[in-house]
């Protein structure tokens, strides 16, 4: 029984620090070979795009965010602006509608979901009236760069590329402790996605800007989400996904744990497929690159929930074998009483907010996976009002 508990413990273990340490290092041993490796630009490259905004009740940021893509350095003769919304409820639909009347010199559409399905139904929708070669994808709440979507159609460099995304910029992480944790988790994981890129594929994008060809769009099941099945998706028709961190898109984190928290459960609402998407993965005689990444990056963080479950169970049960054991036991209680502390004392202390925010980010996943089994995981949800932009402008 004990070296069933050894090998669940270890196994546990390997998966935690994989994940958070092992993979991430391991970049950047592989950067170092690969320093020649670099995704190639054709700034001549400007095909018609559209460029589709999700939205939903977005009454609140939806002007501000149609005069920023009117600031964009495109050719206004081959953009196209498209709002899909989504069973807006509020004056998100007469905002629009009012928008294109006072600018008709620009080329921009309203698309009116009937159905609220949430917003990859809505993306599905839209995409079958668009008729240019590119489709940018873009959120309410996201103001872009104004060279932003000259640069993701500049790495359209070959037809093997069918996915571009951009760079995320958190606006607020100096707000409080919870942005600024977000922040550094975030600029961790760009780090991470440009190694990847340069060397073969990404295995995730984020939903504030990425591109892809029209034609090779996908209808994906609602409940998915683009930022994570676009990339394996093409992934695994040999398509690459890359990023490029010069299309800048601002956008504000959770300044609050319930925010934060409620989106880190929606991001797992397909927590258990995304573990192994597919078989295929594992191929790596076919996939290459792609397999070692995807298991890194993704396949052992969307474990998180279930390896710390294990390591704790595990442990006590190997806590008389050796002293080892009983500290390891010590350590992990005392990890989570520090982010019990943090959450009664509201302490500003970085190290106790790290605690904190990772100790939130495991807990979001068991949610996540709670809602799965529950059939409670929805294709929507309520937007954290402390990400909205309101009367900004950049």
């Amino acid at each position: 029984m004990n070296i069933f508990f050894s090998y669940l413990f270890y196994i546990s273990f390997f998966i935690i620090f994989w994940a958070m340490i092992g993979y991430p290092f391991s970049l950047k041993i592989l950067k170092k070979f690969y320093t020649h490796k670099k995704n190639g630009k054709n700034y001549n490259n400007k095909p018609k795009v559209t460029i589709m905004v999700v939205a939903h009740n977005e009454e609140k940021v939806i002007k501000n965010k149609l005069e920023n893509l009117l600031s964009l350095e495109y050719p206004k003769d081959k953009l196209e602006i498209l709002v899909s919304s989504d069973n807006s409820t509020d004056k998100t639909n007469s905002i629009v509608k009012d928008f294109i009347k006072n600018n008709p010199e620009y080329n921009i559409r309203l698309y009116e979901v009937k159905k609220r399905m949430g917003k990859t139904n809505a993306q599905n929708e839209a995409h079958k009236t668009v008729k240019t070669e590119f489709l940018v994808m873009t959120d309410a709440n996201s103001l872009l760069e104004k060279n932003s979507i000259t640069e993701l159609m500049a790495s359209f460099v070959s037809e093997d590329i069918a996915y571009v995304t951009g760079k995320l910029v958190i606006v607020n992480k100096d707000i409080n402790d919870i942005s600024n944790a977000e922040n550094t988790y975030w600029d961790s994981d760009l780090e991470m996605r440009e190694i990847e890129s340069n060397i073969q594929t990404i295995t995730a994008g984020n939903g504030a800007l990425y591109a892809c060809r029209t034609k090779e769009y996908y209808d994906f099941n609602p409940i998915e989400c683009h930022d994570s099945a676009m990339p394996v998706y093409y992934a695994l028709k040999n398509k690459r996904a890359i990023a490029n961190h010069d299309a800048i898109a601002y956008e504000k984190a959770g300044e609050n744990v319930e925010d934060e928290f409620k989106r880190k459960v929606r991001m797992n609402r397909v927590l258990l497929k995304h573990i192994l998407p597919s078989l295929k993965i594992l191929n790596f005689f076919k996939y290459k690159w792609f397999t070692y990444f995807y298991l890194g990056h993704r396949t052992a963080r969307y474990l998180l929930w279930l390896s710390h479950l294990l390591l704790f169970v595990s442990n006590i049960f190997l806590i008389n074998e050796t002293l080892f054991f009983l500290f390891f036991l010590i350590g992990q209680i005392t990890f989570y009483t520090l982010a019990f502390i943090k959450k009664i004392t509201g302490s500003n202390n970085k190290y106790l907010t790290l605690i904190y925010y990772y100790t939130i980010t495991v807990l979001a996943q068991w949610v996540g996976v709670f809602n799965i089994i529950t059939g409670k995981a929805k294709p929507f949800w309520e937007k954290a009002e402390s990400t909205r932009w309101q009367g900004v402008d950049r």
